[in-house]
This record gives C-alpha cells, sequence and structure tokens, in this order.
C-alpha cells in the first residue's frame, strides 16, 4: 500500500509529520504531493519535501489519503487537481484522513453531506452549512472517513487511520 499527504506552504507541522513518519514506522511508501514540487514549509518553521504535483498524481496508485490542517487546505482546496484526489477517493470508498482544517478539500470536493465529522472548531459552522452532521469530538469515524479536530487529538487520528488501514 501507498499512502499520498496532500498540503501546502503553512500546513500544521506536527499534522503532517506525525501521520508521515507513522505510516512509513508500518513500512508503508508515502509521497507528499503539493502545488509544486520542492520544499513546503510549515506553521512553525519544518519543512518538507513535495515529491509530485497534484496534476501529476494518479489516486489510483494510492491507498490512503491524509489530508493535514493549518492554513494549507485553503490554498489545496483552490487546487482543481487536488479536489479531483479528494474525490476519487470519496466516491472510491478509500481511506481518507482528514484533521483541523483538512477537511475544508472534501468541502470542495463535495461529498461531506450527511457524513459524521469533526474539524478545527473555526471550520465547523462551513461543515454544516455544507450538510456535513459535525461533531466535536477528538475522532469521529464514518464509513472510510477518519477526521479529528486539532493536533492534541492526533492521538486518536492515528489510531482510527492505523485500524482503517489494517482492515484494507
Amino acid at each position: 500500500m501507498k499512502a499520498l499527504i496532500i498540503s501546502a506552504d503553512n500546513f500544521e507541522d506536527m499534522e503532517l509529520y506525525v501521520p508521515f513518519y507513522r505510516l512509513r514506522e508500518e513500512g508503508i511508501e508515502v509521497d507528499v504531493a503539493s502545488i509544486k514540487r520542492g520544499r513546503i514549509k510549515g506553521k512553525h518553521g519544518y519543512e518538507i519535501e513535495a515529491t509530485r504535483t497534484f496534476d501529476e498524481i494518479e489516486p489510483k496508485d494510492y491507498g490512503i489519503l491524509i489530508i493535514p490542517g493549518g492554513k494549507a487546505p485553503e490554498a489545496v482546496r483552490k487546487a482543481p487537481a487536488a479536489v479531483r484526489i479528494a474525490g476519487f477517493f470519496v466516491r472510491e470508498s478509500r481511506p481518507v484522513s482528514a484533521i483541523c482544517h483538512g477537511p475544508q478539500v472534501l468541502i470542495t470536493a463535495g461529498f461531506l453531506k450527511g457524513r459524521h465529522v469533526t474539524c478545527y472548531r473555526s471550520v465547523a459552522p462551513e461543515m454544516k452549512e455544507a450538510g456535513a452532521l459535525y461533531e466535536d469530538k477528538e475522532v469521529v469515524v464514518d464509513g472510510t472517513l477518519v477526521t479529528s479536530r486539532q493536533p492534541s487529538d492526533l492521538p486518536a487520528f492515528m489510531r482510527e487511520t492505523m485500524k482503517m488501514i489494517r482492515r484494507r
């Protein structure tokens, strides 16, 4: 299985790095894709190499999609190729794990209506407006969708993400 993380500058550092390294610990190959190739920088100064652009991604090559939060999802959701990637995963019932502002990409893709989700509190009104069933909990699992609110929820987020992977 290969994992795909989609992000951009100003990602929440922990929300990208914790899944990145946890998946690698399990022997899962992880690709990071962004608007352009090269280093992307987190809110707290950590950088990671985006080895692919969104346009270069063939979603069928990946078994799980991770969408970290921070301010990056605001830029990611403006990229049609990123929205196409997210849409593919949801339509094909492949695992998607989104944390903090990450679910904004799924809102733009139009796939949250009627789904149980959580997110960072400032995104909750947009979630509800999109028809999502918002829950203020550290992690919410709805089918193949795992969502969490913030960095302090990462243990629960990764626990449920790893369960999802092991079921596949």
